[in-house]
């Protein structure tokens, strides 16, 4: 072990050490009410799943529980009614996010950057996302995604565009982040089987690895969290401490760093455990009945 990584561990012990479960709980609500940057809106309520017709009523119930508590939200599709989350935050005096789903589907990919451009040329978006994951998941080839980057790029104005994958691929796949205006990297310790111990040192690393291959280009961690149950990744933990610690951490470090954040996510979705295991329906900082969970 590296004497970095011993120093970051003790300073990470001391902080908690001795701490009940109340007193993080405290802490928690103590950051929270601090308000953060930004939050990733998970707009589905228990029984629905992406796919389905989202509500208007669901979609500002939602909105005006997390609204005191962060200053963006970012959405992720423009179609099933995800176009009205950027409409109502903008009513809210929220900061909008803005993604286009693609996916291996021509046509629902057309309607999706469609959507988008009219989003953005109505003023609904402070920054575009075009895709999410596609090349982590292997939708689309990288001609097909920069097409469509190309296409939004071409059809807005005066709005920053991006495109939102692990924050390696921004390394891998250079033409990919020549095309971004802004580099949108999703961090996530967890999904690495890192100990939470050191997962805040973890994450600097990977902000660091999409900042040196943006070349100069401005960084946001689009994505970051941890689960508070599910089954362990070899050494990273779910836990309902867990989950408290690296909120707080990931916090501190962007009000210190000024590094922008999208927390992940606002509420447990359910309908997550199909493609991530058990972890996935405990991402939330509310749980499925729209309960603060800490």
């Amino acid at each position: 072990m590296s004497i970095r990584k011993e120093k970051f561990l003790t300073l990470a012990t001391l902080e908690y050490a001795n701490k009940t479960t109340e007193d993080l709980k405290q802490m928690y609500r103590q950051v929270l009410e601090n308000a953060m940057h930004g939050l990733c809106f998970s707009p589905y309520v228990e029984g629905q799943q992406p796919g389905d017709q989202i509500t208007e009523d669901q979609i500002r119930r939602r909105l005006e529980i997390i609204k005191p508590y962060t200053k963006w939200i970012r959405s992720f599709s423009c179609t099933d009614g995800n176009e009205t989350i950027p409409k109502i935050a903008k009513e809210y005096g929220i900061k909008t996010l803005v993604g286009a789903w693609l996916g291996d589907n021509d046509e629902i990919n057309r309607k999706e950057v469609k959507n988008l451009i009219a989003l953005c040329n109505a003023g609904y978006v402070d920054i575009a996302a075009v895709g999410n994951e596609v090349m982590y998941r292997g939708d689309l080839t990288e001609d097909e995604l920069l097409s469509h980057i190309h296409l939004v790029k071409e059809a807005i104005a005066g709005i920053p565009v991006g495109y939102v994958d692990a924050y390696y691929e921004f390394v891998d796949r250079p033409r990919i982040t020549e095309a971004c205006d802004i580099i949108l990297a999703n961090c996530y310790p967890f999904w690495e089987g890192c100990d939470l111990d050191y997962s805040l040192l973890y994450m600097k690393d990977m902000y660091h690895r999409a900042l040196r291959a943006g070349n100069g280009k401005k960084v946001i961690i689009s994505e970051t969290g941890w689960p508070s149950m599910g089954t362990n990744l070899e050494g990273a933990f779910p836990s309902y401490e867990n989950a408290i610690k690296y909120f707080i951490n990931t916090q501190k470090w962007s009000k210190e760093d000024n590094i922008e954040v999208f927390f992940f996510s606002s509420f447990d979705e359910s309908w997550k455990v199909g493609d991530e295991g058990d972890v996935g329906a405990y991402w939330g900082i509310w749980d499925k009945n729209e309960q603060l969970k800490y």
